[in-house]
């Protein structure tokens, strides 16, 4: 069983910069791709950022030029590098992978809270 393992949250202000992390607990042999959704009180979860095993890329419009995904050197490990966030970013944050056959798997979420 693969573990998704999410740091980097906690409390920032409007404008403020942070960085989540995401590691597996083990190397995944065929992977799809890596990314990040979140989930805000009351609403459904969103897609942030994907990054596929090729190196594509996708946002959501809502943080494209302000979020960045990539992935580290270490295999399946994903970051997320947060600029200007905005109270509206507020919401737990998802380290998702994708496996080329199987189910995804899901981090335990991490807390990202902007403050205005």
């Amino acid at each position: 069983q693969v573990q998704l393992v999410e740091s980097g949250g906690g409390l920032v202000q409007a404008g403020g910069s942070l960085r989540l992390s995401c590691a597996a607990s083990r190397s995944i042999f065929a992977l799809r791709a890596m990314g990040w959704y979140r989930q805000a009180p009351g609403k459904q979860r969103e897609l942030v950022a994907t990054i596929t095993s090729g190196g594509s890329t996708n946002y959501a419009d809502s943080v494209k030029g302000r979020f960045t995904i990539s992935r580290g050197d270490v295999k399946n490990t994903v970051y997320l590098q947060m600029n200007s966030l905005k109270p509206e970013d507020t919401a737990v944050y998802y380290c998702n992978v994708q496996p080329s056959y199987g189910l995804d798997y899901w981090g335990q979420g991490t807390q990202v809270t902007v403050s205005s």
